[in-house]
């Protein structure tokens, strides 16, 4: 069974068996779901698919730190596989052959635990979008993201930092304020300058997966300090500090330029600031008077 979604208006196709019960697990998909299957989505992903055999060389195997999600990415001949796991110390969950081009991916899912097998697919998803999508203004964030008068602000920091914390400030002492997306919004730069924030199906921790879409109104960096203070970056601190939170596989030229021509033109054309705070109150209030003026 194939069902399509689109996410800041590309489509992409899911199938899995017939009559599978992890379409009863995958509810965070449901708002972007599409009537009808398309024929000609971006890319597809096939769950249970046989994978084919062949020798694996290594391209990317990053080190991770403790409860960090592991993704190791190998060449099989000119194709590519990358294999899953949430955290090192946990063998890998879920493989996944993806095509020359990534338009076509196959999963195998190596667990037999439900969790196991939807954070398979959601990983899998993930990188065939990031990848398919890089040359294409778009850019898949690290952050958390909420709206506030038409506008989408962006919250980019280290793991651990108070992303989350930050937003939830907002949700708490910001009036007007609703939350987009708490771990993985979209940014979209369009032809004509327009630079769109979007919600997505994958949103970390907190369940907020929402269709939304609103104008970037700036993006900020969290970092932690004893007093609260927001300063604007110039344009090469803001290109480096929007670099460090998007992904996508840098590795590869096409890839690289695309990344690069999106985040030439929202470092030149979004304000992005650093905020040196505290997760309180005051740090919501200082944020928002800046960024909403």
């Amino acid at each position: 069974m194939t069902k399509s979604y689109k996410v800041a208006e590309h489509i992409f196709n899911l199938t899995l068996p017939e009559g599978s019960v992890l379409w009863e697990h995958l509810g965070q998909y449901e708002p972007f779901l599409q009537e009808e299957v398309c024929t000609a989505p971006l890319f597809s992903l096939e769950v249970g698919a046989q994978l084919p055999e062949g020798e694996l060389t290594p391209v990317l195997l990053p080190e991770a730190e403790d409860g960090e999600t592991v993704i190791k990415l190998y060449h099989i001949g000119e194709d590519w596989w990358f294999e899953a796991s949430p955290d090192h110390r946990i063998p890998t969950v879920a493989k996944t052959w993806a095509s020359k081009d990534f338009r076509q991916g196959r999963l195998e899912i190596v667990s037999r635990k439900i969790s196991s097998a939807v954070f398979g697919i959601n990983n899998a998803l993930m990188l065939l979008y990031a990848f398919n999508t890089a040359t294409l203004g778009t850019l898949e964030m690290h952050a958390s993201m909420v709206s506030n008068s038409g506008k989408a602000f962006l919250f980019i920091a280290k793991s651990g930092t108070g992303k989350s914390t930050h937003s939830q400030q907002w949700l708490n002492y910001i009036p007007g304020t609703e939350l987009m997306n708490d771990d993985n919004p979209i940014i979209r730069v369009w032809p004509d300058g327009r630079v769109i924030a979007y919600g997505s199906p994958w949103s970390g921790k907190t369940p907020c997966y929402r269709n939304v879409e609103a104008p970037v109104g700036a993006i900020v960096r969290i970092r932690r300090c004893p007093e609260n203070k927001i300063t604007r970056f110039g344009i090469l601190e803001a290109y480096a500090s929007v670099y460090s939170s998007c992904s996508g596989f840098k590795a590869q030229r096409e890839m690289a330029d695309g990344l690069h021509a999106s985040l030439e033109a929202i470092a030149t054309g979004v304000p992005c600031y650093v905020l040196d705070c505290r997760p309180d109150q005051e740090a919501a209030e200082v944020c928002s008077k800046e960024v909403l003026k």
